[in-house]
């Protein structure tokens, strides 16, 4: 036995009072797991009809009275695994929106307003050019976007990807200087300063050795 549903159904739109293409429906049918083969679609222009059974059991059925005319032969369908996509020509050209999807001026529990797709009537004429519906069937994919981007091959962290390795700097491996010979040379007297005076200490009896060297050349002159 099969259950008998419903299907939510979504909808938003656009008006023109001189481009066709541009005065249309989006209407969506989420009717999940349903295959082609096994769906009934019928648009007229006063009625979207359809139909369909899933692989789950489960069958959709839906009847849409429009508020007014479309034109069937200028729509378009898009069946996918988990809805059914249409985009319905406005029949009439006209700048004003539909005051509704469905004819009969009610609240239906299965309609939803698209808020992804909706446009106010006044800010229509500032969507972005790939919103309208001369390019259905490239809309919405799962293609694309920073999700697909594999961060791992852009590099630069921890040396790899021709950024240098940071751990060169410590010890002077990789030719850099060993930072550490600078420990105590800032601000502080007895430092790498004084250990040098230190050094020039212990030279100096050695200096002093030159002295008898130099009293035997004057007295060989």
């Amino acid at each position: 036995m099969t259950d008998t549903h419903t299907p939510e159904v979504t909808w938003a739109q656009r008006s023109s009072d001189s481009e066709p293409e541009r005065n249309y429906l989006y209407v969506n049918l989420k009717t999940a797991d349903v295959p082609k083969s096994e769906a009934d679609l019928k648009i007229t222009p006063t009625e979207v009809s359809f139909t369909g059974k899933s692989g789950k059991g489960v069958t959709y059925k839906v009847s849409l009275p429009l508020y007014a005319e479309i034109d069937p032969e200028n729509s378009k369908v898009n069946h996918t695994d988990r809805e059914v996509e249409l985009v319905l020509r406005k029949k009439e050209l006209k700048s004003e929106y539909w005051p509704r999807l469905l004819k009969e001026p009610k609240k239906y529990h299965f309609l939803k307003t698209d808020f992804d797709k909706w446009v106010d009537e006044d800010e229509q004429d500032e969507a972005a050019e790939d919103d309208y519906a001369n390019n259905f069937g490239g809309m919405g994919g799962d293609e694309g976007g920073l999700g697909n981007i594999d961060f791992s091959k852009l590099g630069g962290m921890g040396g790899a990807g021709g950024m240098p390795d940071l751990s060169a700097l410590a010890g002077g491996a990789g030719g850099m200087p060993d930072l550490s010979a600078l420990a105590g040379g800032a601000g502080g007297a007895g430092g790498a300063a004084g250990g040098a005076e230190e050094e020039d200490d212990d030279e100096l009896p050695e200096l002093e050795e030159e002295t008898p060297k130099s009293s035997k050349i004057q007295e060989v002159s």
